[in-house]
């Protein structure tokens, strides 16, 4: 049997493609919905256009109506097309992560004073999920939250929190970092959300006077920096991925004894 270890060995890096039953095979499963009415007609349709997407011998595993003119389907296929795995570049947060402990410590030794942070689900997101799991005492996943960490006061504002008055709330209790998330992402609207919190940051002159991070399942590093933010948590990504990035931020600000914001 053929370890991970030594299959990876006769991998070409600059040709990669899906792997299914066998190396190399491109072998994928694709599930989304058409615009068709359920019966063969919108099987045969799914196929082709599977076809036209690239894939070799398309195989509807599975289809069924989920209203009158629209059908779900579940799609094998085989990729035609590979990547060059040694030309990817991805933007990332900068400094080390720490776990929940070594995060206590680290702003015990380094900063001298708690580190506070302000965040919600801004605007018309009424989803607390995303930033639940990053400051609530319970975590995510077998993460604890930010209000779990020593040295670390964490305001969790909710769900449907205008941008005005979280940024109200961050200048009320001299908060070193804002941390907004946007699970709804359906037209965009995270984009809309986010450039507006960015651009009243800017307009209250506050930008350069606290971090501002943001997360949600569509949200990259990369993203983030491009909509105005100093750092971007996409999936994966946890309390301590994020008290990393905003201690050592602080840090490398200066921030150490000043807590009030004007004196930054």
């Amino acid at each position: 049997m053929t370890t991970c270890a030594a299959a990876t060995t006769q991998v070409d890096l600059t040709k990669v493609k899906p792997y299914g039953d066998t190396l190399n095979d491109g072998k994928v499963e694709l599930a989304f919905t058409l615009p068709v009415p359920y019966g063969e007609e919108a099987a045969e349709t799914a196929k082709q256009w599977v076809q036209k997407m690239g894939f070799e011998e398309p195989n509807v595993t599975y289809y069924h109506e989920l209203c009158p003119g629209y059908t779900f389907f579940v799609v094998y296929g085989s990729a035609t097309a590979t990547i060059d795995y040694t030309k990817i570049v991805v933007p990332k947060v900068d400094g080390e992560v720490f776990d929940r402990v070594e995060c206590g410590e680290w702003i015990g030794e380094n900063i001298g004073r708690d580190i506070v942070v302000v965040g919600a689900s801004i605007e018309s997101d009424a989803h607390t999920v995303g930033i639940d799991a990053i400051i609530q005492m319970k975590g995510f996943h077998g993460h604890f939250g930010l209000e779990r960490f020593k040295n670390v006061v964490a305001y969790n504002m909710g769900s449907q929190v205008p941008c005005e008055a979280l940024i109200a709330k961050a200048k009320e209790v001299n908060a070193d970092a804002i941390l907004v998330s946007q699970t709804v992402t359906q037209k965009d609207i995270h984009i809309m959300n986010l450039t507006k919190m960015a651009e009243l940051m800017e307009a209250e002159g506050l930008r350069d006077k606290m971090i501002l991070t943001c997360g949600g399942p569509r949200i990259s590093h990369e993203l983030a920096q491009e909509l105005g933010y100093d750092a971007g948590f996409g999936p994966g990504k946890y309390a301590e991925h994020v008290m990393s990035f905003v201690m050592q931020e602080v840090k490398k600000r200066g921030w150490e004894k000043k807590a009030k914001i004007e004196d930054r």
